[in-house]
C-alpha cells in the first residue's frame, strides 16, 4: 500500500505540483509538423484577458482565470492541443498614474524628468512588478504556456497597433481633428465613454434671468434659464426653446444677452429641448456639453472655451475669470449674478454625473483636437457575426445590448494625452503638415523632410488590447501560429468590460482577417460579498485570492469559484462555503486512505466485465457513466455550476457514503464478489480525472498514489485521458429500482435509529407486508431481492439489520413506512443499546414549548391581520411540522411490547 498523510494540507503539495508541471513543459503547446495529417491533435485556444502589468489580481480575475484554466485542462485531457496564452496590458492609465503618484513623493512630476527619462522610470517600475502576475496565477494554479507570454508593448505587439493604425487611416477610418471629448482633468487626458463613470450626486439647480434685446418702444422682457453649470454661461453662444412651446415661440429670431458676460447671443428652436425641464429655455455652450455641441453644429453656431484642460476658467472667459479653478469661478459668478439681480432661485437637484474611473474627478466635456477611429462599418460586421451565429455570448441575453450597442455606437476617441503607451506613429513639419506612417524613416521619406515631430500623444489602451487574439500570435505577419490557433474558441471575460474590450475585438478580428476572433464569449457576473454586496475598499468587504488560498487551498477557491457561476447572476462569495469546499477535499483525501488501505494486490484494471459484477458494482459503474456524461454536457454548454454539483455530490455521497460501505463486505475474506478492489480504484482514477481540471493540485497527489496509473498515462493526471461516458455502463430499469430499494431501506434503518438516538449497536429486523390488497406480488418480489445473499450481506453491513421477515410487525411497533404499496417496518433490539430516554424528553419538551409559543401568535389577531400573508403562512406550516415532531417523539417515548 502506497503510504499517505493522514492530515489533509494543501500547502504541502500545491506549490510542489505546480513548480513540477511547469519544469517538465507539461503546457508548452507548439503546431504539429502536419497540423492537417489525419490522427493530429485539434488545437483549442484560448486567450487570457491581459491583467494590468503592475496589477494585484481580484477574486473577479481568479473566477474568470479559475475558468479559463478549467476548460483548458479539460481540452487538455481531451486530446486537444490546448493552449492558453498569457500576458500582460501596459495600462497606459493605471500605470502612469501609480509612477507619477510615486514621483509627487520626491515632490517631483513627470516634467521634471521629461518623456525619455520619465519611460524609463515607467519600464522599471513595470520590470519590478511584472513578475506578481504569474506569481498569483501559478499560486491558482494556472497551466499556461508561459513560454509564449506576451506583453502589449513588446515589440511584435508594437509592431501590429502601428500596422493596424496606419492601414485603418490609409482607409479614411482614422482621422484627426477637433471634437467634444470628455477630460478627466485629474489625468490630464481625454477619456472614453465607456472610462465615465455616472454617478448620482445631490447638487443644485440654478435659475438664471437672460435679458431679451428689445427694439425702441417694446415693453422689456426677460426668460428664465435652469441650469446646474453656471459657470458654463460664460460660454454661452444661444439660447433655444421648443419649436411648439407656445410660451416662448415669440422669442425665435431674437437675441438675448449672457448675464455678466455682456454678450449678444441668438434664440433658437430646437427640438431636442425638454420643454419641461427647467424653464422650458436651456443655454447653448456648445464647447462645454455634448448636446450643445450637437445643437451648434445643427444651428451653424459658434463655440467659445471658457475652462481648460487643467480644470480653470480661459482668457475667453473673462478678465475677472481667467486663471480661476471651477469651483471658485462659480463663487464668483453667483455673486455678480445676485447683485445684478438675475439669480432668481436656487433649489435642491439629484442628477446623474459622469465621472472619470480612474481618477475619481468630475467630467469636464472639452473641445480637443484628438485622433477619431470610425467603427460605424466595422460595428455592423460585429452586428452581423453575432446574428448569423459566427459569435456566440453566453448568456445570450447579453444579445440585445450588444446590438444596441453597437447599432448605436459613435467614433471612437483613440489618443491619449499620456506618455506611456504607443505613441501615435504620425509625424510633422514645420508646417503643420502631417504623415502617418510604419517608422519614422517612411515619415520622412513621403515628408522629403528630416526635421519631423512625431504626435505627442498615444494611443487608448484599449486599442492594442483589440488586436490581442492575432497580434499575440504574429499577425501582421502570416505565421503558423496565426493560421494553425487563429480563430480561437472561446473568451472568458467579465460582462463589464463588454464594449471596452470584447466587441472592439471582435471588430478588429473580422475587420483585419475577415473571421470572429472567438466563437463562444462567456460572460461571467460580479463577484460579490456573501451579502450581495459589492466588494470595495471602503466598505471593508473585498476579498483577496491569495489570502483564501494560504486558509482554504487553491482547489476549494477554484471549486468554490467555479460552482458558483451560474449565467447571468452574479457570485455571493460566502469564505464558509469556500471552508466547506476544503471538507470535500478532505473527504476526497480520506476516501482515497480509505480505498489505498484496502486494494493491496490489485490495480487500475484496464478493462471491466460489466455483466459478471455484482449489482453494488454495476450501479456504481453506471453512476460513474452518467456523472461523466452530464459533466461533459455542462462543460459544453459553460454551466460550471452544474458540472461541480455533479461531481460533489457523486464523490462524496454516491462513491463515499454508498458504494464504498456497499464494498465493505465484498472486501473481506472469504467473499464471492467480484473485482470488488479493482472496481473501487478504477471509479477512483476516473473520479479523480473527472475532478482533475476544477481541482488540480488534489488530483494530481492522490492519482499519482494509485496502483496502475502510470498505465494510462506515465508521467501525469494533467494528460491523462478525460474519462468518456463508458455507455456499456448502464444498469437496466429492473435493476435501477432494485437499487433504489436497497437504498430507500437503508436511508430508513439510518433514520429511525437517529430519531431514536441510537447507537449503531443496536440490531433490527425488517418486517415487510402489503399495504394494501393486491399488492402482495411487489411484496414477494422485494423479499426475494432483499433477502439474497448479496444483498442482505450489506443491510447486516451497513445498515445494521438482522432479517428480513415477511408479515407484520409486533403489536405497537413504531415507525412504519409505505413504498408503493409495501409497508415496511423496522423493530429494533434496545436492550442492546438502549434509547437515551433522558435526552429524548428535554427534545420533547422543546417541541411543546415551540409549539405554545407558535400558537400563542396564531391565536393573537393582531399578529394574523398585521403581518404578511406569507409569514402568517409560514408560521402555520412551522406549527405542522412542531407538531408531526412531536408526535415521532411521543411515539418513541411511549414504553412498547416486545423488543421494538
Amino acid at each position: 500500500m502506497t503510504e499517505m498523510e493522514k492530515r489533509f494540507d494543501p500547502a504541502s503539495y500545491e506549490g510542489r505540483w505546480q513548480r513540477e508541471w511547469a519544469a517538465r513543459d507539461y503546457f508548452v503547446c507548439g503546431v504539429p509538423e502536419n497540423p492537417a495529417a489525419a490522427g493530429a491533435p485539434q488545437p483549442f485556444c484560448i486567450m487570457i484577458p491581459p491583467p494590468n502589468v503592475t496589477g494585484k489580481l481580484h477574486m473577479g480575475h481568479a473566477l474568470q482565470s479559475t475558468l479559463q484554466d478549467l476548460l483548458t485542462r479539460w481540452r487538455r485531457m481531451q486530446g486537444r492541443n490546448s493552449l492558453w496564452l498569457p500576458g500582460t496590458d501596459h495600462a497606459g492609465i493605471a500605470t502612469q498614474l501609480m509612477v507619477e503618484r510615486d514621483l509627487a513623493k520626491e515632490g517631483k512630476s513627470k516634467h521634471d524628468l521629461g518623456r525619455e527619462k520619465f519611460l524609463e522610470r515607467v519600464w522599471a517600475w513595470k520590470e519590478q512588478y511584472h513578475g506578481n502576475i504569474r506569481r498569483q496565477l501559478d499560486l491558482l494554479g494556472a497551466s499556461c504556456d508561459w513560454s509564449r507570454e506576451r506583453f502589449t508593448l513588446d515589440e511584435g505587439l508594437s509592431l501590429a497597433v502601428r500596422e493596424a493604425f496606419v492601414r485603418l487611416f490609409e482607409e479614411g477610418r482614422i482621422r484627426r481633428g477637433e471634437y467634444l471629448v470628455n477630460w478627466s482633468t485629474g489625468l490630464d487626458t481625454a477619456i472614453s465613454d465607456l472610462e465615465v463613470e455616472m454617478r448620482e450626486v445631490r447638487d443644485k439647480l440654478w435659475k438664471i434671468a437672460y435679458e431679451i434685446e428689445i427694439a425702441d418702444g417694446e415693453t422689456a422682457e426677460r426668460v428664465v434659464v435652469a441650469t446646474t453649470r453656471p459657470e458654463t454661461l460664460l460660454g454661452d453662444t444661444a439660447l433655444a426653446v421648443h419649436p411648439e412651446d407656445e410660451r416662448y415661440r415669440h422669442l425665435v429670431g431674437k437675441r438675448a444677452v449672457v448675464p455678466v458676460a455682456g454678450r449678444s447671443i441668438p434664440i433658437v428652436a430646437d427640438s431636442s429641448v425638454e420643454r419641461e425641464f427647467g424653464t422650458g429655455v436651456v443655454k447653448v455652450t456648445p464647447f462645454h456639453d455634448l448636446a450643445d455641441f450637437e445643437t451648434g453644429r445643427r444651428h451653424g453656431l459658434p463655440g467659445i472655451q471658457v475652462i481648460d484642460r487643467k480644470g480653470r476658467m480661459t482668457a475667453a472667459s473673462g478678465a475677472d475669470f481667467a486663471g480661476l479653478d471651477v469651483d471658485t469661478a462659480r463663487g464668483l459668478l453667483l455673486e455678480k449674478l445676485t447683485a445684478a439681480g438675475q439669480l432668481v432661485h436656487v433649489e435642491d437637484y439629484v442628477h446623474n454625473v459622469g465621472f472619470c474611473q480612474r481618477s475619481g474627478v468630475r467630467v469636464q466635456p472639452l473641445m480637443s483636437t484628438q485622433w477619431f477611429c470610425d467603427v460605424s462599418t466595422m460595428a455592423a460586421d460585429a452586428l452581423a457575426a453575432h446574428a448569423d451565429g459566427r459569435l456566440e455570448l453566453v448568456p445570450a441575453s447579453w444579445g440585445k445590448t450588444w446590438e444596441h450597442w453597437l447599432a448605436n455606437i459613435r467614433p471612437w476617441c483613440i489618443s491619449r494625452q499620456l506618455w506611456w503607451g504607443h505613441q501615435i506613429p504620425a509625424w510633422y513639419d514645420g508646417a503643420g503638415n502631417c504623415f502617418v506612417a510604419r517608422t519614422r524613416e517612411d515619415a520622412v521619406e513621403k515628408a522629403g523632410t528630416h526635421e519631423l515631430t512625431q504626435d505627442s500623444d498615444v494611443l487608448d489602451t484599449w486599442f492594442s488590447s483589440a488586436l490581442w487574439p492575432f497580434s499575440t500570435l504574429g499577425w501582421p505577419h502570416e505565421t503558423r501560429d496565426l493560421a494553425y490557433f487563429y480563430p480561437t474558441q472561446v473568451l472568458i471575460t467579465g460582462f463589464d468590460i463588454l464594449f471596452f474590450w470584447v466587441a472592439r475585438m471582435a471588430m478588429m478580428g473580422l475587420h483585419f482577417t475577415g473571421q470572429s476572433p472567438f466563437a463562444r464569449v462567456h460572460l461571467t457576473g460580479l463577484v460579490r460579498d456573501a451579502d450581495g454586496v459589492k466588494m470595495s475598499k471602503t466598505k471593508g468587504n473585498v476579498l483577496d485570492p491569495e489570502d483564501l488560498i494560504q486558509e482554504h487551498g487553491a482547489d476549494a477557491v477554484r471549486f468554490t469559484l467555479a460552482s458558483l457561476d451560474s449565467p447571468g447572476r452574479d457570485i455571493p462569495l460566502d469564505p464558509q462555503v469556500m471552508a466547506g469546499n476544503r471538507a470535500f477535499g478532505n473527504k476526497i483525501w480520506n476516501a482515497t486512505r480509505f480505498v489505498l488501505s484496502k486494494v493491496e494486490g490489485a490495480t487500475i484494471p484496464a478493462a471491466i466485465d460489466f455483466e459478471r459484477l455484482a449489482l453494488p458494482e454495476r450501479w456504481i459503474l453506471s453512476r460513474l457513466a452518467e456523472v461523466s456524461a452530464s459533466v461533459d454536457r455542462a462543460l459544453e454548454e459553460f454551466r460550471f455550476d452544474l458540472a461541480c454539483r455533479d461531481l460533489y455530490h457523486f464523490f462524496w455521497s454516491d462513491f463515499c457514503d454508498w458504494y464504498i460501505e456497499m464494498a465493505k463486505p465484498g472486501l473481506e475474506a472469504g467473499s464471492e464478489r467480484l473485482l470488488v478492489k479493482g472496481v473501487l480504484l478504477l471509479v477512483l482514477d476516473r473520479a479523480l480525472r473527472l475532478l482533475h481540471p476544477v481541482m488540480p493540485f488534489l488530483t494530481e497527489e492522490l492519482w499519482q498514489k494509485l496502483p496502475g496509473h502510470e498505465l494510462i498515462h506515465p508521467q501525469t493526471i494533467c494528460l491523462a485521458a478525460y474519462p468518456d461516458a463508458a455507455l456499456a455502463w448502464r444498469l437496466s430499469a429492473a435493476e435501477g429500482l432494485e437499487i433504489s430499494l436497497l437504498r430507500e431501506v437503508v436511508t430508513i434503518a439510518r433514520n429511525d435509529r437517529a430519531d431514536r438516538k441510537l447507537t449503531h449497536r443496536a440490531k433490527a429486523d425488517l418486517y415487510i407486508r402489503a399495504a394494501k390488497p393486491g399488492a402482495q406480488e411487489a411484496v414477494v418480489e422485494r423479499m426475494g431481492f432483499l433477502q439474497s445473499e448479496t444483498v442482505l450481506t450489506l443491510l447486516r453491513s451497513i445498515a445494521g439489520m438482522k432479517q428480513v421477515i415477511s408479515g407484520p410487525a409486533p403489536a405497537g411497533a413504531l415507525h412504519k413506512h409505505i413504498l408503493e404499496n409495501v409497508e415496511m417496518t423496522l423493530v429494533f433490539d434496545v436492550e442492546a443499546a438502549p434509547v437515551d430516554l433522558a435526552k429524548l424528553q428535554l427534545e420533547l419538551d422543546k417541541v411543546e414549548a415551540n409549539i405554545s409559543n407558535v400558537r400563542a401568535k396564531l391565536e393573537s389577531e393582531s399578529f394574523t391581520a398585521k403581518a404578511p400573508a406569507a409569514v402568517v403562512e409560514g408560521a402555520r406550516r412551522n406549527l405542522a411540522a412542531l407538531e408531526l415532531d412531536r408526535e415521532r417523539l411521543r411515539g418513541v417515548l411511549q414504553p412498547v411490547s416486545g423488543p421494538g
